[in-house]
């Protein structure tokens, strides 16, 4: 079968890979690696601002994304064949576009473990592979940092949360992650999922490790897309 273009279909030239030439022209990154505090970092930490305990001290979270995802935008091809239709060799590509990126910011130089967002052992075995593990690997390579994709373990499966709105996915993954292994010493970790929609699994992730890493960890979060609703 001939290699095409994931967002218009057209058949790939020899030297193009995933994207025709006119496809990755027009690629809607989001810049926010270049942005310290940028909307996906603001929504992130609003959402974390809802478990501060009073007076308790909550530092900035860092947020980035490669590229906006919107339901009219052909680009949503590109996370969506990452998830659900086990292109891991995209994820990977472009993963590492993001972490190349990362690493040329201030904010991200310092990350020296990166955690994925895990799958429920079942969903994990009846798809083959968790997304999320495999943007974060193409991303700890360009960072020069560690994967620790068994950090998390989800408790539970939650179900898919598309239809969900904010309230609803904060409510369905709360308690749902749960430490397991963590090394000495860390400093900065990154947490990493396929898609930033509304922040609360994500935002689960951290409230998950917060304590275990103790306040003195920087916590950030990166995603291959970031829905483009606000």
């Amino acid at each position: 079968m001939p290699r095409q273009c994931l967002v218009c279909g057209r058949t790939l030239g020899l030297h193009e890979r995933h994207l025709c030439i006119w496809c990755a022209s027009d690629l809607p990154f989001t810049y926010y690696w270049e942005q310290a505090h940028n909307t996906m970092a603001n929504k992130f930490n609003g959402v974390l601002e809802k478990f501060r305990e009073e007076g308790e001290a909550m530092e900035y979270s860092y947020a980035t994304a490669l590229l906006f995802y919107h339901g009219e935008n052909p680009y949503k091809e590109i996370p969506r064949a990452v998830k659900y239709h086990y292109n891991i060799s995209a994820g990977r590509f472009f993963a590492s576009l993001l972490g190349r990126y990362m690493a040329g910011a201030r904010q991200f130089r310092d990350v020296d473990a990166v955690i994925p967002v895990p799958l429920h052992w079942l969903r994990r075995r009846r798809r083959g592979y968790n997304q999320a593990e495999v943007i974060a690997g193409a991303i700890a390579r360009e960072l020069g940092a560690r994967l620790l994709p068994k950090a998390l373990v989800r408790r539970r499966s939650t179900g898919t949360q598309t239809r969900l709105d904010a309230a609803s996915r904060l409510r369905n993954v709360r308690d749902v992650f749960r430490v397991r292994r963590l090394p000495e010493g860390l400093r900065h970790v990154l947490i990493v999922d396929d898609t930033f929609t509304t922040g609360a699994t994500l935002a689960a992730c951290y409230l998950a490790l917060r304590p275990a890493l103790g306040p003195s960890v920087r916590i950030s979060v990166a995603t291959l897309s970031v829905v483009d609703s606000w």
